[in-house]
This record gives C-alpha cells, structure tokens and sequence, in this order.
C-alpha cells in the first residue's frame, strides 16, 4: 500500500484536537513493527526542529547512558515568530505528539516525559493538558507525562535553554563546544525532540520504517510541516513529502509563485533568490544553495520589497531576544542591526556601515556562548547574496524603493525594549 494512502501528521484535515478515543481510531493500524529501535533507525528520521540530526543516533546516545531517571522532552516551544507547525499539531492530533514521545521514551528507557509548551499560547495549552489527562485516565503504567510551561522567547526553544529552565528554571542556552551532547536535568540524561519530530516517530512506531520512507527522497525520506508566511493569502502550514519542488509548495499555499526570494528555515535560516522556486525542498538539493529546511519555514517576499528592510527588522528583534552571556549576543548583534540600519537608511557614509558590517560578521561568527549569534550570522550574510545589488545601490546613498514601503513581510513580535533602542 502506498504511504501517502495510510494517515500522515496532518491527516483528516481535524479542526479540533482528536479526543484518544478518535486518535486510535484515525491511527489504527494492525501490523506495529516489533523492533521500534530498529524500525526508527532504518526508517531514516531525522529532527525536524532545525538541526536535522538523525532521530535514532540521538536516541542511542541516552540510551547508552547510565542512570534509571531518564527523561524525553517533547519541544513544542515553537519560538520561530513565522513558524505555525507545533501550533497546527497540538491542535489537531496532539496524541500523535505523545505517542511518539512515549515510543521514545521506551527505546531510550525514560521513565519520566516532560511536554513543554509556552504558557504564552493557553489553548494549546490547554489541547494538551486534556490529552495528557486522557492518557493517565487510561492507565498509570508506562513512564510519567507532565506538561510544562516555560515563557515564550525565541532562546527558550533552543533544546539546552529548554532543559535550562526544567532543571535551573532559567531559559539560558548551555555552551556547548562539540555536539552531540548529553543535556541533563540534575544526574539524568534527556533526550530532546520537537513535537513534529515526535508524531513521526509515533507515525513510524505504528506503521514502521518501509512505510515511512514511501514518501520523499532516499537521504530526505517522509514528510514534512512547512509553515508559509509573507506574501501569501493567508498564513498556513502544509504537509508535504520531501523532495517536493519550491515552486509547487508556494502554489499550493496560494503564495506567490514568482518572488524576489524566500526565507527558509526560521530567522536563523537563509534567504534564497527567487530563481531557485524549481529546486528540490529537501537539505540535499537546497544544501548546493547555501540553504536548508531548517525549522520548516518559509517567508515569501514579492518583487518590490526592500530585502534589506526585511532583515534589519528580523536582525532587530533578534538582538533583543538574546540571552545576552557573551559579548557577541550582547553588543555584536545590536551593532550588526545598527549597521543594517545606515545601510537601509542612507544618511551618513553608507559605505563605512557596509564595511563594519562585513568585518563584524567575521568576528562574530563561531564566537558566541551558544549557536544564536551564528544564525544571525548566516541570515545578514545570505541577504548580503541574495539582495547583492540592492545592498550596493544603498551603500552608494541612493535607497531602492521598496525600503519606503509600510507593508512588511518577516513577522516580528513588538520587541520588548523597543523604547530603548533608537534608530534613524
């Protein structure tokens, strides 16, 4: 039977959360692999949170680790202003979700899941509250769920702020020089994966690893979520086999199909030009590109916006949603913005903002305490690419005329300290 025949993560097309009851029935299915460990490794998963890391490796690293209090975080945080996926989840199959995270939790040998979703958003909340009450009804055996509500900020969904603040109750990033690395909460090892990633592990726990790799490409098997925001009709978040082309994506969001260029990955992706709309979605194609699906967004941005303008506003709010430990967060990306600024503005010497610019990307790059300051760093250069000539015409002190444009299309939250910092 084909893949795209048995339900995937959006199946049903459900506009309210699907009691348990409803999930067994969606999800039934009666051939469960026996191995799930062999079944997850075969199957080719890899996180779908940005970092593309493959899902079984991650789960063989704790559970190679001693210690009888193991945890597994599902990360539904979902810090990605542009991102929609965990939202869209949650709030349609969110015991999809759990199913996974507790499949995970078995091959790991976790006897507590901790589900973290920002208490910022009270309905989703509030969805998986009510799933986790229907589970626990259902039996107490199995390893223990609780649901946690750290704040929303962009740094809390990163995997080591998360267990941060459910160990130290502090949404930090931990300094992390090689990676993979065992994050702990006190002496116990954890296993982190976000909430798509754990609803396709619950997918390939019920109808095994042959069926999961019907769909995508042979390095990007199964299917994806793909938050599409920016010049679209309306924000939505599709389902789509990886492999799938750009350009058919933007059609079937009702965007545009013919931009000036795309944001993939989240604000800490990298703008694409528009050219590329025939390329492959999937790492292996966009890689040649200097791109990748990252977070599963996409920000479409029409011909006769100002791509500089674009990415100061995302730079901006960037720098404010630093966790502020090093020198690169807290003075390197706010002078990064500032030198945006001049260039989007042209008021004095333009030329020597350009300059500043490229040497503090130079010395921020790979400097930080944490991975943040290195995502701005790989958007602002991207942009510098992608909107090369636009960036030369501002230098000599003549703007394009997108940068007088008042419709944006990188959504930004209102920054927190927007009263202190001044730009012209």
């Amino acid at each position: 039977m084909r893949g795209d025949a048995l339900p995937r993560l959006m199946h049903g097309a459900a506009t309210r959360p699907l009691t348990l009851a409803q999930h067994e029935n969606v999800f039934a299915t009666d051939r469960a692999p026996t191995s799930l460990a062999h079944e997850l490794e075969s199957s080719g998963l890899t996180g779908r949170g940005g970092a593309a890391f493959p899902t079984a490796r991650k789960a063989q690293l704790i559970r190679e680790q001693r210690g009888h209090n193991k945890f597994v975080v599902v990360n539904a945080m979902e810090g990605e202003p542009a991102s929609h996926k965990d939202l869209t989840l949650l709030s349609t199959h969110p015991h999809l979700v759990l199913d996974g995270a507790e499949y995970l939790a078995s091959i790991v040998g976790a006897k507590n899941i901790a589900v973290c979703v920002a208490r910022d958003n009270p309905t989703v909340v509030n969805h998986v509250e009510h799933a986790i009450h229907e589970r626990t009804r259902r039996s107490l055996r199995g390893p223990k769920l609780e649901l946690h509500t750290p704040p929303w900020r962009y740094v809390a969904g990163e995997e080591s702020a998360l267990v941060h603040w459910l160990d130290d109750n502090e949404s930090l990033p931990q300094f992390r020089p090689a990676r993979p690395h065992i994050l702990r909460i006190g002496h116990a090892p954890v296993l982190v994966d976000n909430a798509e990633t754990c609803a396709n592990v619950g997918l390939i726990g019920r109808y095994g690893a042959s069926w999961f790799r019907e769909v995508g490409t042979p390095e990007s098997p199964g299917s994806t979520l793909v938050s599409i925001t920016g010049a679209v009709e309306r924000p939505t978040v599709l389902e789509v086999a990886l492999g799938t082309t750009l350009r058919t994506i933007l059609q079937s969001a009702g965007a545009d199909a013919d931009p000036q260029a795309l944001l993939l990955g989240g604000y800490g992706g990298s703008w694409l030009a528009g050219s590329h709309v025939d390329l492959a979605y999937c790492n292996e194609a966009l890689r040649g590109v200097g791109a990748s699906t990252g977070a599963g967004v996409i920000v479409v941005l029409p011909k006769g916006a100002c791509g500089i303008i674009e990415t100061l506003r995302v730079v901006r709010w960037m720098a404010n949603e630093s966790a502020r430990q090093c020198g690169p967060c807290a003075f390197g990306l706010p002078a990064i913005a500032e030198d945006l600024n001049h260039l989007a503005h042209p008021s004095r010497d333009p030329l020597s903002a350009s300059k500043r610019l490229e040497e503090r990307l130079g010395q921020i790059d790979g400097h930080g305490a944490c991975r943040h300051p290195d995502g701005v760093v790989r958007f602002v250069r991207s942009a510098l690419t992608t909107f090369a000539e636009d960036f030369a015409r501002h230098a000599n002190g003549s703007a394009c005329a997108g940068s007088r444009a008042t419709v944006h299309y990188a959504s930004v939250p209102r920054l927190e300290r927007e009263e202190e910092l001044i730009w012209e």
